[in-house]
């Protein structure tokens, strides 16, 4: 009859689905007795179904087999990277090795704590550049409160003379801080501190955002996802607050004294931030040594 044509043309078209899905690797496991049997009955020849069936189990077995259908169809999507895309990978297990030990585990919280006290030197270095600019300035304005220096008269080789001019009591100690804060930017100079800051600077960038990528990587080889929280925010907000600051030197370098300033208030809040995870990342390392072995 018509009717069991299409069983068996049903029955013969989901065994070729679950042959596909063998050679796949990927087995579908159902779950119970009951699923365990539907999936024999699928291995069995089609026509010693048809023999066995009875006008009471029709629904029930058109059932089971459409059920079997939807699992076996999924499977074989799921198994197919051209339909479903690239499947996630989960590293879990060792699969990576020495790249899931304690040891890479540890690069991140070891350099990252290197960078905290390279960040703490990159701005005292900072902060001594800008003097070098400041106490200029300072120095130009106090010149401005000394007397001018008086013609006295022309020489026989027809040179002037300027005579000194007479100065107050608070003048001459204005001059003397004025001796002073000159002596102090020569030696501000000799300490080369803008070539220093710029080197420290581009140090802190490169690697503090190699590490910072460096540390989520290595979290999810261990453990196959990260785990969204305090840290890892704070560690994304530092990676942002570098780029702005880095992005502010062209405008530095013309002279902007905005741009100096936003510099400066990013690498404090930068500063901050920093500070702030080290609680949090000690307490990641505890986790780390409960969790991990060497290498």
């Amino acid at each position: 009859p018509k009717h069991r044509i299409v069983k068996s043309t049903t029955r013969t078209t989901m065994n070729a689905m679950a042959t596909t899905i063998n050679l796949r690797a990927a087995p579908v496991r159902l779950a119970g007795k009951a699923s365990v049997r539907r999936s024999a009955s699928l291995r069995r020849p089609a026509c010693r179904v048809v023999a066995k069936a009875t006008p009471g189990s029709s629904a029930e077995s058109a059932k089971s087999t459409m059920e079997a259908g939807r699992l076996a169809l999924l499977a074989t999507v799921a198994s197919n990277p051209v339909l479903f895309g690239a499947q996630e990978a989960f590293a879990k297990g060792g699969e990576f090795g020495i790249l899931e030990g304690r040891t890479l585990a540890l690069v991140h919280p070891f350099f990252l704590g290197g960078l905290w006290f390279a960040t703490v030197y990159a701005g005292y270095l900072g902060l001594q550049w800008r003097k070098v600019r400041t106490v200029g300035e300072e120095i130009q304005d106090l010149k401005k409160e000394l007397p001018a220096a008086v013609t006295a008269a022309v020489t026989a080789t027809g040179e002037v003379e300027a005579a000194a001019p007479s100065m107050s009591a608070a003048q001459l100690a204005t001059k003397g801080k004025i001796d002073e804060l000159a002596a102090e930017r020569k030696t501000l100079i000799a300490g080369n501190y803008k070539e220093k800051h710029n080197n420290w600077g581009s140090l802190l960038l490169a690697f503090g955002v190699t590490l910072a990528v460096e540390g989520g990587m290595n979290t999810y080889l261990r453990t196959g996802k990260l785990f969204p929280g305090p840290h890892l925010y704070a560690g994304m907000g530092i990676v942002c607050l570098w780029a702005a600051a880095a992005g502010l030197v062209p405008e530095m370098q013309r002279g902007n004294d905005k741009a100096r300033s936003a510099h400066i208030a990013l690498n404090c809040v930068n500063l901050a931030l920093f500070t702030w995870q080290i609680p949090t990342g000690l307490a990641i390392v505890d986790k780390v040594f409960q969790f991990t072995k060497w290498p």
